[in-house]
């Protein structure tokens, strides 16, 4: 193995970390007077700058080191998810956006206080919560994982755990301070180091390929080993498992599900949203972020393309290195991670490190302060009320940010000791974890967005269902209460629409009762917003 770390290495890793203390210093200089700021940025970021924010923080250190492997194993249809991904933005734009700027939240669970009341903003808030603090957990476990193996060649849990806290300190010192806009700012600079890397190494595998392009494209249209193409787009098929999660059929479904959640529901991704001027601003952010991802997602699927011609085409036998494995001192890895570990040269190994690092600092970073604006905007200020001032806010909201980094830490190694004493699939569990309260959460916004039903207490039960008939459907847990005839594997995408749709009926079952709410905003203002997300929406589609 060719892993250890020589002087180049070092020195892009040190540059690296000059970059983010001198971005990190830029843009968290002047003073935040409220929490409002913190966590919005009060509407000033430009809207390039939050597409590409949004881009970083959808792109975790999972997409980075998995996308490869998907095309390596697959094909390029994983590409096909951004037509859900699109319409999704469109739909996001169209029924929430407009509402959420109506009634001026800095959560997109402030929201279902209007329709039902104060409970159900802290329940929902609750439930994305819990779902964030896994799924965040288990990705900057699998980051600290990778950067173990590369910088210690070993994932002794104390070089994991090493790992852990570099990270968790990295993203901590970036984005306690500027709040959402070092965030926000912080994201473009990440994503500019991960998708360079990620060229880089493609450009570096093409370069190790013998032939020419058209040698290269024929050889992937046509597989030596009698494969079907590795360049297929588009999948017509209907299988439910997930190894049709990629589908079309699953990509109008499941995925544009999953991706209205994400956009509109998740406080990780909607917390960009608001921080742009108005929903006209935020709709062009949301499009824009799905459109910048093509490329983006295109070079990592190229990545994995072009490591299947170097390990298994018989044409380019001459340059192969050592077959690929999918272990590593008992950890599964994927073969991009082979690659870096066996073959990457000196530099460029470096870079690949930064590349992770980058990739998980986007994603940590995001999910921190949007926890802490949860936590702070609808949990703590209904209840304190007048008797927090406004002078208190920003200090609270950083010791909240301190203590999520803590509990993000904690969970990430949890997740190492439960990777090596059981057999649950980490990597599927964390690229799916956020179906247990995206189901819920779908129903809830679906019931008060559409129809006068629901109340307090329908709510919270179809927030509860929504978790628990997905937890239900996971295979681990099948065996504990299915017959071994009965057992079933469907993607996680159906899996969503199941846990959507038992979780809506719910949700409707309860009568609806009268909520007192804040003052409608102006008429005016709210028909002008209206209009100016519908020109968007109309142009669009046009």
């Amino acid at each position: 193995m060719n892993s250890a770390f020589q002087s180049a290495d070092w020195s892009i890793f040190a540059g690296y970390f000059l970059l983010l203390a001198l971005t990190g210093w830029w843009f968290n200089r002047g003073n935040i007077s409220s929490s409002r700021e913190f966590f919005t940025g009060n509407g000033k970021i430009p809207t390039w700058v939050v597409a590409v924010s949004v881009l970083a923080t959808a792109q975790s250190a999972a997409t980075f080191l998995g996308a490869p492997d998907y095309a390596y194993r697959g094909d390029l249809t994983y590409l096909t998810t951004n037509l859900g991904a699109l319409a999704a933005a469109f739909f996001v734009a169209h029924f929430l956006l407009p509402k959420f700027y109506q009634y001026k939240v800095s959560t997109a669970y402030a929201l279902l206080q209007h329709r039902f009341g104060e409970p159900t903003k802290r329940h929902a808030g609750w439930m994305y919560l819990i779902g964030r603090l896994f799924a965040s957990g288990a990705r900057l476990y699998m980051a600290a994982i990778a950067l173990s193996m590369i910088l210690f060649s070993d994932i002794a849990a104390g070089h994991v755990l090493g790992a852990i806290m570099l990270l968790c300190i990295v993203s901590f010192a970036y984005s306690t301070w500027g709040g959402i806009r070092s965030v926000i700012y912080g994201d473009a600079i990440q994503c500019a180091v991960y998708v360079g890397a990620a060229v880089l190494v493609f450009g570096y595998l093409y370069w190790q390929l013998p032939g020419d392009s058209s040698q290269i494209w024929q050889s992937l249209q046509t597989p030596a080993d009698g494969s079907a193409s590795k360049l297929r787009l588009l999948d017509f098929g209907t299988d439910l498992s997930p190894a049709g999660a990629f589908n079309l059929l699953s990509t109008f479904t499941g995925f544009f599900l999953l991706f209205i959640a994400s956009f509109g529901l998740d406080q990780d991704l909607t917390q960009r949203a608001l921080s742009c001027r108005d929903a006209r601003q935020g709709t062009w952010a949301l499009v824009g972020s799905v459109l910048l991802v093509v490329p983006v997602v295109m070079v990592l699927l190229g990545i994995g393309l072009l490591l299947f011609l170097f390990y298994r085409d018989p044409a380019f036998s001459s340059i192969q290195g050592a077959a690929p494995t999918s272990r590593f001192a008992g950890e599964t890895i994927t073969v991009f991670m082979f690659y870096v570990l066996h073959e990457l040269p000196t530099g460029l190994r470096g870079l690949v490190t930064v590349g992770v690092i980058a990739a998980a600092v986007s994603t940590l970073t995001s999910g921190l302060n949007s926890m802490a604006s949860v936590l702070m905007e609808d949990m703590l200020k209904p209840r304190l009320g007048a008797r927090l001032s406004a002078t208190n806010e920003v200090p609270l909201a950083r010791a909240f940010m301190l203590v999520l980094m803590l509990a993000l830490g904690a969970m990430a190694m949890l997740c190492f000791y439960w990777q090596q004493f059981s057999d649950t699939p980490l990597l599927a569990f964390a690229l799916g974890v956020m179906v247990f309260s995206y189901s819920g959460l779908l129903a809830v916004f679906a019931v008060a967005l559409f129809s006068q039903r629901g109340n307090t207490r329908s709510c919270a039960l179809a927030l509860l269902t929504g978790f628990v008939v997905a937890a239900l459907q996971q295979p681990y847990l099948q065996k504990w209460y299915l017959p071994a005839a009965w057992q079933f594997d469907l993607a996680f995408t159906w899996q969503l629409c199941i846990g959507f749709m038992l979780a809506a009926l719910v949700a409707l079952s309860g009568k609806p009762q009268p909520v007192a709410s804040r003052p409608e905003p102006p008429a005016a203002l709210v028909m002008q917003r209206s209009d100016e997300v519908t020109d968007v929406y109309v142009s669009a589609r046009n």
